[in-house]
């Protein structure tokens, strides 16, 4: 596989690296709760010199890198949060938190932008500003938006962005860097229907939320199959409906939670009207009340910027040789890294975690470490030749 000149530098690193990831791994916090990973970063920045700024949109973290003289400024991110996931991977640094997980990769995430610091902070080849952004909550409450609406691009004016993902079904080695749509924007959603309840012997007493539950099941499939462009991906789903301890009872409530996921903002907004008149519908028809709680506003596609996904394109064949650039189909999966998206360009890369890996999201996931230096190397090597396209 080629590689740069400075890839000795990540290689050499790749212990330190390996070993960091693996401390994170075994104590994942969840979205909003990342005490001590934050502070875990925020002391390894201070190790290479930096200076953390902290509590940023909760437990988010920045720090600067000034280069050799002044110039533009670019940023690069990470996620830092874990999931309500119980491990069973059985590994000597699995998880020491019940019931949470790293089973999407932040931990190595955060491995490789410190990786990318580390070269970054010691060599300092560029002109401008590096900015290294630590997200928490990108799983659940929109961590990019909480950074942002506390300050970010004022306190720390980058002008493009840039992040990866591990990627399980990839193999190793491989990174895929995309023009346009790469993960769908999304929102999550709870229907709740509400009746006096009555016997089963006795339904004219009362309204269904059961019934209800069952034609919101049906209606939602319709609003993708016969309201949305069939050239325009879009998904609806329900993946929970809670009703009911007893047989011959009808229930006083139902309760269904479900995602929707599109990629355009017009799309969301679309699905999120017809969601609303589908759940109105369903309690009509079922003779009930009914609400439906959306998880505050839509999160927007991550949608590669041409010019900057060229960047990253150009580095990543440097890395690991134009014939390991896989062309790869957008993911209706989400990250919030959009947010960053809808107010700087950038771009956002997959890197391949293995063919034989679990598939992210899932109790026997892990992140594979042989990736480490890769990803490290793709994000400064990236910073710097983006400087360096903003300077000609």
């Amino acid at each position: 596989m080629p590689r740069t000149e400075t890839s000795g530098h990540f290689l050499e690193r790749l212990p330190w690296l390996t070993a960091l990831r693996r401390h994170l791994h075994a104590m994942p916090e969840l979205s909003r709760e990342e005490e001590a990973t934050s502070r875990l970063v925020a002391d390894e920045l201070r190790r290479l010199g930096l200076v953390p700024h902290e509590h940023i949109g909760g437990f988010g973290i920045v720090a600067q890198i000034a280069g050799s003289s002044e110039g533009r400024s670019v940023a690069l991110r990470a996620d830092m949060d874990a999931l309500a996931i119980q491990e069973n991977t059985g590994l000597a640094y699995s998880s020491q938190m019940p019931g949470r997980m790293h089973a999407c990769g932040h931990d190595g995430h955060m491995a490789m932008l410190l990786g990318a610091a580390a070269y970054l902070a010691e060599t300092r080849n560029f002109a401008g500003s590096i900015y290294l952004i630590f997200q928490p909550a990108e799983e659940r409450y929109g961590g990019a938006r909480s950074m942002l609406e506390d300050g970010l691009l004022e306190r720390f004016p980058f002008e493009r962005i840039f992040s990866v993902h591990n990627w399980p079904g990839l193999p190793i080695g491989t990174i895929a860097v995309q023009d346009g749509p790469v993960m769908a924007g999304t929102n999550e959603f709870e229907a709740i229907f509400t009746a006096p309840g009555a016997h089963g012997a006795m339904p004219h007493l009362s309204g269904d939320p059961i019934l209800a539950g069952g034609y919101l099941l049906t209606g939602v499939q319709q609003i993708v199959s016969r309201s949305i462009d069939p050239l325009d991906p879009a998904v609806v789903t329900i993946g929970s409906f809670n009703a009911g301890a007893a047989q011959n009872i009808i229930p006083k409530e139902a309760r269904l939670r479900g995602t929707y996921r599109a990629f355009s903002l017009e799309a969301l907004d679309h699905i999120r009207q017809r969601l609303e008149d589908a759940v109105r519908a369903a309690a009509v028809m079922a003779g009930v009340t009914a609400e439906l709680v959306v998880d505050g506003p839509d999160f927007p596609p991550v949608v590669n910027v041409q010019g900057e996904a060229s960047v990253m394109r150009r580095v990543a064949a440097s890395i690991v040789g134009q014939s390991r650039l896989p062309a790869c189909r957008p993911s209706m999966a989400g990250d919030d890294f959009g947010m960053f998206l809808t107010h700087r360009p950038g771009a956002y890369a997959w890197i391949g975690n293995g063919t034989e890996s679990p598939g992210l999201h899932q109790p026997d996931y892990d992140f594979n470490d042989d990736i480490l230096a890769i990803g490290a190397e793709l994000l400064a090597g990236t910073a710097e030749a983006s400087l360096r396209s903003m300077q000609s």
